[in-house]
């Protein structure tokens, strides 16, 4: 069969994890073409050729298979809705009822491809209480491209993240600024840094200043090859932490909310070249911590998790699936997507999407 994937996006950080899916697709000679639905991922996706450039597009082409990096994807179009994320497990908030807000099921996706034991066991749960959807570990696509992990000579570069929320972001604070501006000038550490998409204008062009022989600034949401250049991360919450840490390399972490005993902890910037320096020694103890964590969060090293995504999504496309429970009404969220796409259809699809037929 001749299937066609949809790979939907919202922000431009989706195209990393898009890219991979997007070269299996192609290898095993099945079309595929991207959708963004705000203007972020829009611009992002102007040069390529196989973009869909309206919701209307999208409803044409019909896919078979809808790949989204999103929190939610529209109802109204057709095929099987397959959620693949936009980020890991971060731990960085939980809710209210102590339940970690990447569980939230928002009741638009019949098929969940987590990224390794501590994402799927929170989803099984959830699907227990909610029986309208699936749960296959495959892997996270996003992070095929940093395998097989090669190990460099140490240069002391110090990569630095930073999430977008204001009172858990590291590039608000000034004394971390001129830490970093103090280390990079008396050339002690050679620093690289991005910073999230989301983040104000003007707080990214006060960092692009101290661009110099030991400080970088880095405009991508590519953040493997910085990853593969890094000898330890200098980050906050940002769920970059997790995909740094899959080389098995020191995070030191700046006013983290848990205290994570795989990361180096500083809540006082005066404390970062101290702490540098440990990090650097790449201490035994640390590296003991951090193994059987990511074994938890993503135990696949092998650079196929693209691969094991399109099998599951396949796969499932033909089970029957007639013994799943419909979606929920979510009318309010329903609402809100045909708003943000300027489409207004009273077309739903609530029953996961299904070809009947013998699959090889």
């Amino acid at each position: 069969m001749e299937y066609k994937f949809l790979i939907y996006i919202s922000y431009s950080y989706a195209i990393p994890i898009g890219l991979p899916l997007e070269k299996e697709i192609l290898g095993r000679g099945y079309e595929i073409k991207w959708f963004a639905d705000i203007e972020d991922g829009k611009k992002t996706i102007e040069d390529k050729t196989n973009r869909l450039d309206t919701i209307k597009d999208v409803i044409d082409f019909k896919p078979h298979i809808v790949l989204a990096a999103t929190d939610d994807v529209p109802d109204f179009i057709t095929g099987l809705k397959v959620q693949i994320f936009h980020g890991f497990f971060a731990q960085k908030r939980p809710e209210t009822n102590n339940k970690f807000a990447h569980f939230r099921i928002r009741g638009f996706f019949d098929l969940y491809c987590t990224q390794g034991p501590s994402s799927t066991e929170g989803f099984k749960r959830k699907k227990y209480t909610r029986p309208y959807f699936e749960v296959i570990e495959t892997g996270w696509p996003k992070v095929d491209p940093l395998f097989p992990i090669k190990i460099k000579e140490n240069t002391k570069t110090i990569m630095i993240a930073s999430t977008f929320t204001e009172r858990l972001s590291l590039a608000y604070n000034d004394e971390v600024f001129n830490e970093i501006k103090r280390l990079s000038k008396n050339g002690l550490f050679n620093f690289i840094m991005v910073l999230h998409p989301k983040l104000p204008k003007d707080l990214t062009e006060k960092w692009k200043t101290l661009n110099g022989e030991n400080f970088k600034f880095h405009n991508t949401t590519d953040l493997i090859p910085l990853f593969k250049e890094s000898d330890i991360l200098f980050a906050d919450t940002t769920s970059a932490i997790q995909e740094f840490l899959l080389q098995k390399k020191p995070v030191v972490t700046f006013n983290h909310t848990f205290n994570h005993n795989y990361l180096l902890h500083v809540t006082q910037a005066n404390d970062l070249e101290d702490m540098f320096n440990h990090a650097l020694s790449y201490p035994k103890d640390l590296l003991e911590k951090i193994d059987p964590f990511i074994q938890e969060l993503h135990p696949y090293f092998d650079g196929k998790s693209s691969t094991r995504v399109i099998d599951a999504s396949i796969s499932y496309l033909h089970k029957d699936k007639s013994h799943l429970k419909s979606k929920p009404l979510n009318l309010i969220r329903k609402y809100k997507i045909r708003k943000r796409l300027g489409y207004f259809t009273l077309k739903s699809y609530n029953k996961a999407f299904t070809i009947i037929h013998a699959y090889k």
